[in-house]
């Protein structure tokens, strides 16, 4: 009796976990994320593995994200996990076969689709200029793809973008955000338009300037930006120290 009802269980249980990455880079005042598409396929996912047994899930997700991006100090925040039984959102099963069986066969197939996972969603930001996107050897192609032209992806990989934009947004209201996604030096119109495009809101020049200086996390250098086509502006970087307090102690973003 307890043999069967062990045997149940074992059988019901689900014994799938991984990671999937929402990489989100800052490039010429555009927010992007980072695709990956599937071998001899259009179609595209995001990054993302199965958590080993010897490792926790941060650790997995730190692993896969320097797989990807060749990056190993990068800021990672996990923002939900994605547990529906079917997680095929933008294909139906049949299609996502269609799409993925003439590369990997239908016995590799057979047991990705019939499997229940449930996947742990972390979003990363990095600095754009820095990655070095190499695919995993199940896909062709890392791109990086404006969040507005994010096409149908597998699974429920469009979700987790969405979750993980909304999850940034709140983060950006609660501790300060950019080191991670601008370059060491930047302006502060650079700054600006990084929180606007996050944020998809406009914001007073002055007023903004005013309020990230209240942070102290700020250093305003000797340097000014030259090439550009108005006044040469001021360069800023983030204090390193204060940043991280900041990122302890949280923030309050209102305008």
């Amino acid at each position: 009796m307890i043999e069967h009802h062990l045997k149940t269980i074992l059988e019901k249980t689900l014994q799938e976990l991984s990671i999937d990455c929402v990489i989100f880079g800052f490039h010429a005042g555009e927010l992007k994320v980072l695709l990956l598409r599937w071998k001899a396929t259009d179609g595209w996912s995001l990054p993302g593995g199965r958590i080993y047994k010897d490792e926790s899930a941060d650790n997995a997700a730190t692993r896969i994200l320097l797989e990807r991006t060749g990056l190993s100090e990068i800021f990672l925040h996990q923002f939900h996990t994605f547990g529906d039984t079917n997680r095929n959102k933008y294909f139906t099963e049949a299609e996502l076969v269609q799409k993925l069986e003439a590369t990997f066969g239908s016995n590799f197939l057979a047991q990705l689709v019939d499997k229940r996972v449930v996947s742990i969603g972390y979003f990363a930001l990095v600095e754009f200029d820095q990655v070095q996107a190499t695919p995993d050897w199940y896909t062709d192609e890392c791109r990086w793809w404006g969040i507005s032209e994010v096409p149908p992806l597998l699974f429920d990989h469009n979700e987790m973008i969405e979750r993980a934009l909304k999850a940034l947004r709140q983060q950006i209201r609660n501790q300060p955000v950019g080191y991670n996604l601008l370059p060491e030096k930047f302006t502060m119109p650079e700054l600006q338009r990084l929180y606007e495009t996050i944020l998809d809101k406009q914001f007073d020049r002055r007023n903004f300037q005013k309020l990230l200086m209240s942070y102290d996390i700020l250093e305003k250098l000797e340097e000014k930006r030259i090439g550009v086509a108005n006044k040469s502006p001021f360069l800023y970087r983030f204090d390193k120290q204060k940043y991280e307090a900041a990122m302890a102690n949280g923030v309050s973003f209102s305008m």
